[in-house]
């Protein structure tokens, strides 16, 4: 098991000293300049930090399950209307899975090809 660094952590209250005579007054006393807050802020609970790919995983298999069109309605409705203005709207569901399912089909491709290329990712 690897050997790692444990950081240790510091308090902010500083410990009380008994209030009494001192024993050198020629010595001047400071008063902290720094100062409390009146209401206690808690701080917010840090996000799990999960390791690399395992959340890539998690999407995968959830895209994988549902049945949902990942390209968004309105966006494509807007493009393939400009180009053409006579489509249905039967049809235009019709062209949004056919150009998904031409998208993931070419993802799936590029992804063979960058595999054969001992390619890890396909970026870059």
């Amino acid at each position: 098991m690897a050997r790692t660094k444990h950081l240790v952590k510091r308090s902010r209250t500083k410990p009380s000293v008994e209030a009494g005579p001192s024993t050198t007054p020629s010595t001047p006393t400071r008063k902290s300049t720094r100062t409390t807050p009146t209401t206690s802020v808690q701080k917010s609970k840090q996000e799990k930090r999960y390791k690399p790919g395992t959340v890539a995983l998690r999407e995968i298999r959830h895209f994988q399950k549902t049945w949902n069109l990942v390209i968004p309605v309105a966006p494509l409705f807007r493009n393939v209307r400009e180009v053409s203005h006579f489509f249905a709207p039967k049809v235009l569901i019709v062209i949004q899975e056919v150009a998904e399912d031409f998208l993931v089909h070419l993802f799936q491709d590029a992804m063979l090809c960058a595999i054969h290329a001992k390619r890890v990712m396909l970026m870059n």
